[in-house]
């Protein structure tokens, strides 16, 4: 349940609104605030009468979703049958529900709405779904979660999943602080893609789904900020002499890189037909600066055949493997 009484009737009141914006959709509240019962609404869609129990939260992910639908159901279960004789139909009303927690719902054929506008309602003879972007509050959380410090831990557990770390072990193999890999190991539970083991400070993690992570991962990138480049036109250069000859200079000037993007895509799966363009992670400095110059390369504004983001700090080369003499 929500902390604030007036936050929970502003988010049925919002909840009744898109109801009601509905063609053929009739909703009233019959009660609020109940001891066992968050609310409960009186519905007809399309002639048909709904008697639903709303249980509130202010956000829901994938490792809260088993116990909310057993409370909700067991609280079902105890109220008299509707009009249709029928059990009334559990919903649960949040602020936020990750997606992973609505494809769980939808799975036990539990009502949701979340402020984003999503709503599903799988009532026997009336079926409502409407599939919105999340709200605000959770792409943000979502979106810090997949960028800076925080992705190093998150690179750390995907490139090692078959591990078990504690948070001082994660911390220290991803560069980043204690109180970082906690606050991210603290979140990727919520969304049910690690397994523990142990209590206290011997607790330790192990990523049970690196699937589901990679993919919540992909998705997050369309929102994100793509990074900074400078371009260059390195001539006479192939992306594959590109690529090597990057790797000599690199070496010979002591600078840490790392071809990112298609390129790198290209050595590990080569199914692209051809690759125009290298793309590459550069440890700033004075010595990236000369390594480019040692490639004769001029910074032009398109027409570019090398293109050079700025790394901050070794830990946005972590975890580059070597393949075929290149750091990728």
């Amino acid at each position: 349940m929500l902390h604030a009484q007036a936050s929970e009737r502003e988010l049925i009141d919002q909840f009744l609104a898109a109801l009601r914006s509905l063609p053929e959709v009739q909703a009233e509240l019959e009660r609020v605030g109940s001891p066992e019962l968050d609310a409960q609404l009186a519905l007809d869609v399309a002639g048909k009468p709904i008697h639903a129990l709303v249980e509130l939260r202010k956000a829901v992910y994938p490792r809260d979703v088993r116990q909310l639908v057993w409370r909700i159901r067991d609280l079902a279960r105890q109220q008299p049958a509707g009009e249709s004789g029928s059990e009334p139909l559990a919903i649960l009303v949040a602020e936020s529900i990750s997606p992973g927690a609505k494809e769980l719902l939808r799975a036990e054929r539990v009502g949701y709405y979340d402020s984003g506008g999503s709503l599903y309602l799988p009532a026997r003879g009336a079926y409502l779904y409407v599939d919105r972007p999340p709200p605000k509050s959770l792409s943000r959380s979502m979106r810090s979660l997949f960028t800076g410090r925080r992705a190093q831990v998150l690179h750390g557990l995907l490139v090692r999943h078959q591990d078990w770390f504690g948070v001082k072990d994660l911390a220290e193999q991803t560069l980043v602080s204690p109180a970082t890999a906690s606050q991210v190991l603290t979140e990727m539970e919520r969304f049910d893609w690690l397994e523990s083991r142990g209590q206290g400070p011997s607790k330790q993690r192990h990523l049970r789904e690196p699937a589901a992570l990679l993919d919540a991962w992909a998705k997050q990138l369309s929102s994100i900020r793509p990074p900074a480049m400078r371009r260059y036109f390195v001539p006479a250069m192939k992306p594959d002499g590109l690529m090597k000859s990057l790797g000599q200079v690199c070496e010979a000037h002591s600078v840490d890189y790392a071809v990112s993007f298609e390129s790198a895509a290209q050595r590990y799966a080569p199914f692209l037909s051809a690759v125009s363009q290298v793309r590459c992670r550069l440890l700033a400095g004075s010595g990236g600066d000369a390594a480019i110059a040692a490639l004769g390369a001029r910074v032009v504004s398109e027409g570019a055949n090398l293109a050079v983001i700025e790394a901050k700090s070794a830990g946005d080369l972590l975890f580059r493997e070597r393949v075929g003499g290149v750091w990728l």
